[in-house]
This record gives structure tokens, C-alpha cells and sequence, in this order.
């Protein structure tokens, strides 16, 4: 029974396990040159999956299509900026990490200024707003509030 009981958690083990095992990607290129301008290339592009990972980063099936095609351009002499072209041609500016400015990515630019500059006006209305000045009793409530004092010291 001891050894039925080890053979299953060893089973189990090699089950669980298995997800960690994933596949290391590497490409052999003629020259080291290429190689970093490789590993440049799929830092420098997104993921047109993922949310906030590059090329190099990703697992999604996208990115290692899109590094095979990378490795492909590089291996056939293409120049990055042909490489980004490439690439912004099928995917958009989105690809890029570092957008062009220009008028479809005005907002991408500006947008991040734009709230600073509110936020500071804000701050500066906030802070040369007066507080409200305490509003005066009239005779009967103040007359009120006196009564209401000597209640309270009368029966505390």
C-alpha cells in the first residue's frame, strides 16, 4: 500500500508540474549584430495582445509568431526601421511603445500634461477658497441657546 501511495503522489507531482515546463524560444543568427538587433526589436515592440508586455516578454501565440517574423526580417537583411514599419502597417501605432507624435496620437502625447496642469488649478482653487464666515444668531435663537446652556448646567 506504502508504495501505491507514493506512485500516486508522484503522479500527481509530474501532473502539476508539467505547466512549468514551457518552451524556451532561441534563434541562432550569423552574426551577433543581429542577434541584438533582434533582441532590441522585440523589447521595443508590444504585444498587440497582451496589455502592457513586449514582444520578448510575452508567451501570448501572437508575440511568438511576431518574433518568428522579426527573426525572419532580421535574418533577410531588413533594417529596424523597415521591421517597425512592417509592423505598424498591420498593427498600428499600438505596437510601438514609444508612438510617433503625430494627430491620431495627439491625445496619447498631451493627455498626461493636460491632467497635471487640472490637477495643479484645483489645488490652487481649493486652497484660496475662503471657508464660510459662521453665520450670526438672531435675538431668539440666541435666546434659545442660552436656555438650553443653563439647562444643561443646571441638570447635568
Amino acid at each position: 500500500m506504502h508504495t501505491y501511495l507514493k506512485a500516486l503522489l508522484t503522479a500527481i507531482t509530474l501532473v502539476l508540474s508539467s505547466g512549468v515546463m514551457a518552451a524556451i524560444e532561441t534563434y541562432q543568427f550569423a552574426t551577433p549584430e543581429m542577434a541584438e538587433r533582434f533582441a532590441d526589436l522585440t523589447v521595443e515592440l508590444r504585444c498587440p495582445k497582451c496589455q502592457n508586455q513586449n514582444l520578448s516578454d510575452s508567451d501570448s501565440i501572437i508575440s511568438k509568431d511576431l518574433r518568428r517574423q522579426v527573426k525572419t526580417m532580421v535574418d533577410a537583411g531588413k533594417s529596424d526601421d523597415e521591421i517597425r514599419t512592417f509592423m505598424v502597417q498591420r498593427y498600428g501605432d499600438f505596437i510601438l511603445y514609444d508612438p510617433p507624435f503625430k494627430a491620431q496620437t495627439l491625445v496619447l502625447w498631451l493627455a498626461p500634461g493636460v491632467l497635471v496642469v487640472i490637477g495643479l488649478l484645483v489645488v490652487v482653487k481649493v486652497r484660496r477658497s475662503k471657508p464660510a464666515a459662521p453665520v450670526a444668531l438672531n435675538e431668539e435663537e440666541q435666546a434659545q441657546l442660552d436656555e438650553l446652556i443653563k439647562q444643561k448646567k443646571e441638570n447635568p
